[in-house]
């Protein structure tokens, strides 16, 4: 009864969802290496979905992420690319402890970059091939983390609710392509939060914090969100709940904690490191490795006992970083607003 419908749809599902319909627009964002117990690595899952591309989707493609700009180049769909331009927040290295983006994922030769946007993200060109990054139609011109601000074609302005430049990727909309107006479309994005419980606010006690939900097993999900909460200007009280790594399978494994960048927790206004769930030991020796002071480090074997403790010991803006499996433990702990 509706003129559209839009779905989420899991990467490796996608290849059985669309032998049944084809969408009109098929948006693609990126690729990180995600539960590599199940799915490998990202051009595993790229794999699938080169077969769930139908004939007659347009493909609404990410520029900036050279596995899914490849498919514009690989197919003959009408296609679509967004991405965001050189800003002051981009870096010259790859800042992830692997760099997915090193080789060219036409020629498989080696790539060289103009900037990168976080881990294999940014502007790139193969050395070899004439594989390089496709210009947007749809681009972020100008970007203002501090205000939240981002500008898309040097035209629309749009507020982000979360100040970090990948939830900037995720305001981008196939609107303009279905004819709305660039003001209503502003209108509607403007601030908006993603009602998934991926950023929520809770109060322990009197205080209030965040919620960032970081995929356990997923190093760039982590690493973005760590970087988020060392950049604010207030002092910082962390909580990690480490308790189960999946809710969809068992796995003891904890090697992708070094993968992640804890070395940005060294900030002086991070002043307190609290860490619960079953994994506290693995935690607490990657913390140290990573050369935190192991003073300002508190461990918690049940996440109760580390929000008892957080609801009295105030030392800076309190933010928690989890995963699905172990949101439950800490929400029902709190009073989520």
């Amino acid at each position: 009864t509706k003129d559209v419908l839009l779905m989420e749809i899991d990467e490796r599902y996608a290849k059985y969802i669309f032998k049944y319909f084809a969408p009109k627009y098929f948006v693609i964002n990126n690729l990180y290496r995600d539960q590599m117990t199940r799915n490998g690595h990202p051009e595993y899952v790229l794999n699938d979905i080169r077969k769930a591309i139908p004939e007659g989707s347009t493909l609404v493609l990410n520029a900036d992420d050279p596995l899914i700009a490849s498919l514009g180049q690989e197919f003959g769909n009408e296609t679509v690319y967004f991405g965001i331009e050189d800003n002051c927040y981009v870096s010259e290295k790859a800042r992830s402890v692997y760099n997915d983006g090193y080789y060219c994922p036409v020629c498989k030769q080696k790539m060289a970059y103009d900037f990168h946007q976080f881990a294999h993200v940014g502007k790139y060109h193969c050395t070899v091939c004439d594989f390089e990054r496709p210009d947007p139609a749809f681009a972020i011109t100008d970007i203002d983390m501090e205000k939240g601000e981002i500008l898309i074609n040097d035209s629309c302005s749009i507020s982000l609710a979360l100040h970090a430049i990948h939830n900037a990727y995720n305001v981008f909309t196939v609107g303009s392509l279905m004819g709305m107006e660039a003001e209503t479309m502003k209108e509607s994005l403007n601030n908006y939060l993603i009602r998934n419980g991926r950023v929520r606010s809770f109060k322990a006690g009197d205080r209030t914090g965040t919620l960032l939900i970081s995929k356990h097993e997923n190093t760039v999900s982590y690493d973005n969100n760590l970087q988020y909460v060392c950049t604010q200007k207030e002092d910082v009280q962390l909580l990690l709940i480490i308790d189960d790594i999946s809710r969809k399978y068992f796995t003891s494994d904890t090697s992708w904690l070094w993968d992640i960048r804890f070395e940005l927790l060294k900030d002086k206004k991070v002043r307190q490191i609290v860490v619960a769930g079953k994994y506290i030991d693995d935690v607490a020796v990657r913390l140290e490795y990573a050369g935190i002071d192991m003073n300002k480090v508190v461990l918690h074997r049940h996440t109760a006992d580390a929000i008892a403790q957080l609801k009295n010991d105030i030392q800076g803006k309190l933010y928690v970083l989890t995963c699905f499996s172990d949101e439950g433990k800490l929400l029902k702990e709190v009073e989520v607003l």
